[in-house]
């Protein structure tokens, strides 16, 4: 059923002439009577009584006007909402970011976002070093895994785990990871999470929980470096699906030890407050909500 369709009833009850209202919405008679012929059909009941000098309701229709009028002016409220909440999508928002995950998926979601709400701007932090809210002048972070702050609030936008990859050009050389103990004879490339070196590896299989320590010639600060060094034949990387889906797929990097369910690194959208949880928060969580399922659901 059309909301045009429903506004055209409204009007010609109004003006007690389809004439009369077809001239007020600007389409033709002929186009104002076929689309209240169309209304009455889906209805399978009259509106009007008809005839060469009157137009009246019948009692259907003066029964159904009254719901049609609550239902056109809710949606009016409606849009009146949405208008409000775009008004208040302004100013300036500084969001801290994962390297790899901003880089790579956060910055074209950002660029839709912008040209959304055109009189939004950003400022973007992107670094593995989580930033401190007052002292870094943040207003909004996305960070993987649970937060260890309980006075932040936080929304979750997605499930991830690590995967173990190595390129094919790896696993030829130095052959792949069959069973966990293998990994002590393999570079296992490393990255910095909070200056702390992501050296422990930790795997789930059968509800058992297992840690392994691992060792690399190579350690940086920047986790997409350490996506890096794997496609580039470096080493072995322990990273977030949502990192490294587009070189599996790719073909770039090759998943190991599947049996084993990997370590947990759910994305989440960090604030400091509840007063900071504004409209702007809310629609940057409800998009990024929205992308990463649509990657993880499409690409695994």
């Amino acid at each position: 059923m059309q909301i045009q369709d429903l506004t055209l009833f409204v009007r010609v009850a109004d003006c007690g002439s389809i004439t009369a209202a077809a001239t007020e919405l600007e389409i033709s008679p002929a186009a104002a009577s076929a689309a209240l012929k169309r209304l009455e059909r889906q209805l399978d009941a009259r509106l009007f009584i008809r005839s060469t000098r009157s137009l009246r309701l019948t009692e259907a229709g003066e029964r159904y006007l009254i719901h049609c009028r609550r239902a056109l002016t809710d949606l009016d409220l409606g849009l009146q909402a949405i208008d409000d909440v775009k008004e208040k999508i302004a100013g300036v928002i500084n969001l801290a970011v994962p390297s790899d995950i901003g880089r790579n998926l956060v910055l074209p979601w950002l660029d839709e976002f912008l040209e959304a709400y055109p009189d939004l701007k950003i400022r973007l932090h992107i670094g593995d070093t989580v930033s401190d809210f007052y002292h870094d002048k943040i207003d909004i972070a996305l960070r993987t895994g649970t937060p260890k702050d309980s006075s932040l609030v936080a929304f979750k936008i997605c499930r991830a785990k690590r995967v173990l990859c190595a390129s094919p050009e790896y696993i030829a050389d130095k052959g792949g990871v069959t069973e966990l103990e293998q990994l002590s004879g393999h570079n296992c490339l490393f990255f910095m999470l909070d200056d702390r070196t992501h050296d422990q590896w930790c795997f789930m299989k059968n509800g058992r929980e297992f840690k392994v320590r691992v060792t690399a010639n190579r350690t940086c600060n920047d986790a997409e470096v350490a996506r890096r060094w794997a496609v580039a034949g470096k080493g072995v990387v322990y990273k977030s699906s949502l990192d490294l889906i587009d070189d599996i797929t790719g073909g770039r990097l090759v998943p190991m030890l599947t049996e084993y369910e990997g370590e947990a690194a759910d994305l989440y959208l960090v604030c400091p407050g509840r007063e900071h949880v504004t409209p702007v928060m809310l629609l940057l969580r409800d998009m990024l909500r929205e992308k990463c399922e649509q990657r993880l659901g499409a690409r695994g």
